[in-house]
């Protein structure tokens, strides 16, 4: 399986995240030329850029750039590039391409592997995503970030209780692993960090609403573990909402539908959003051009040896597929950071084998558990037969996520900051710095008086 005219063979990896990184990393050594294409030029660690949005930690906390990690691989090469679309029949991705610019419209490969991840789903109402934030990427927990302080600082200024109330409600939609943090985070923020930092509001009276469709928090965990990450949240001062569907979100506050159909609004002027995926818009292009079945997720259908239909040359992976079993029966896997990084070992070992003439072995996902944080020394995990909560839990949570982190800095860093956290009752400053326009709280009398005017 050599290159083109008998040359090295060629490695296209598209996504530097979880599941691109482990094919590169472990091509280091191998007999192939690994080109990394991404539209950053950073690894972002996603499990903590919750802690990002409410200032636990810094962004350079929880990123590395690509060009360090493989800078002494001399068979690996990063390129900073957008990838729009495929020829598959050509072997070739398309990449964006600026007028006058001399950076090439496509790069060829002899196996490409995808890993483009995905992004929240607003479910049809994209309007939501500008008055909604996530935390999804770097960008967008910066944003959250700023609004989340933003919102203390408006509600400083404010010249009403219902003004005050509405800049210090906070709306949490979805309550999985990423939701239970974030609402957990943004307690200890309110009641502890911003505690002493202001004179006429109480950060610790803010309101923290976690928005649920479902009966409990927690759905993909045991419901014993469900209940006790319930009570740890209400002892932070969250109020999970469940059984309650999002039906509008504007800049003033959240529509809420219950089972019965009734409707509730919620004056709030902060609304983060962590309720479902949609699978990154390439795998919509990879089905396009094998035929593979694409599911309402926008996640394309691959072989159990991550490969596509007709193309055993592409290997997809991530949170943008869907795995065929045994029987040829598509799987969601849950999209998590394990089981990108077990599918980017099993590619590049894949690869590996058939430079070496061996046969392919299937992808089997090994579950090695289920960890969410809750606050500080509180979260529960689900380890097969093994189930914790609490301080115990959370040190293995602790534990897991200091490993995984990229960089010895920055596992040295996280795991000062979090010890300074931890011994002074989450009082750590962090990283605090609002970015963008700062916008004072219209009073209500000289709108009035505006209106007034006006007619």
């Amino acid at each position: 399986m050599a290159g083109e005219a008998g040359g090295r063979h060629r490695v296209l990896v598209v996504g530097g995240g979880f599941g691109g990184l482990q094919v590169a990393k472990n091509l280091r050594h191998a007999p192939v030329d690994v080109t990394l294409v991404d539209s950053r030029n950073f690894h972002l660690f996603q499990p903590l850029t919750y802690q990002v949005a409410t200032g636990a930690l810094s962004p350079s906390d929880v990123t590395y750039p690509l060009r360090a990690m493989f800078g002494s691989a001399p068979n690996v090469r990063v390129l900073l590039a957008e990838v729009t679309g495929f020829d598959l029949a050509a072997r070739k991705i398309l990449l964006a391409h600026s007028a006058g610019s001399d950076a090439p419209e496509s790069l060829e490969y002899d196996t490409l592997v995808v890993a483009a991840g995905s992004s929240y789903s607003y479910f049809g109402h994209d309007e939501w995503r500008e008055v909604a934030g996530e935390v999804k990427s770097l960008e967008s927990a910066i944003s959250v970030r700023s609004q989340v302080l933003l919102a203390f600082e408006r509600a400083e200024l404010a010249r009403g209780a219902g003004e005050r109330r509405a800049e210090m409600t906070f709306v949490v939609v979805g309550a999985g692993p990423t939701g239970v943090e974030i609402a957990g985070q943004l307690a200890e923020l309110a009641r502890g960090t911003l505690q002493a930092s202001f004179q006429a509001i109480d950060p610790g009276e803010a309101r923290i609403l976690l928005v649920e469709t479902a009966d409990r928090i927690l759905g993909s965990f045991p419901e014993s573990l469900s209940r006790k990450a319930s009570t740890s949240l209400r002892m932070l001062g969250v109020t999970p909402t469940l059984n309650r569907t999002v039906v509008g979100i504007d800049r003033d506050g959240v529509s809420l539908q219950a089972a019965d159909q009734s409707t509730e609004r919620i004056a709030a002027r902060t609304v983060i959003w962590a309720a479902g995926v949609r699978a990154s818009p390439l795998a919509q292009k990879l089905g396009q051009q094998c035929g593979a079945h694409v599911d309402k997720a926008g996640r394309v259908t691959v072989g159990s040896d991550l490969t596509l239909p007709s193309h055993p040359e592409v290997i997809a992976l991530g949170d943008m597929v869907s795995v065929s079993d045994e029987h040829g029966t598509p799987q969601s896997l849950p999209g998590v950071a394990p089981v990108a990084i077990q599918q980017g070992h099993y590619a590049a070992r894949l690869i590996i084998r058939r430079l070496q003439g061996r046969p392919d072995r299937r992808f089997r996902y090994v579950n090695k558990g289920n960890l969410a944080t809750i606050g500080r020394g509180r979260a529960v995990a689900d380890l097969g037969v093994i189930r914790l909560s609490g301080l115990p839990a959370w040190l293995i949570w602790l534990v897991v996520h200091i490993f995984c982190l990229i960089g010895f800095q920055n596992r040295l860093v996280v795991m000062l900051r979090w010890s300074i956290s931890f011994l002074s009752s989450g009082r750590v400053q962090g990283s605090r710095i609002i970015t963008g326009r700062f916008e004072e709280p219209e009073d209500p009398r000289r709108a009035q008086s505006s209106a007034s005017t006006k007619r």
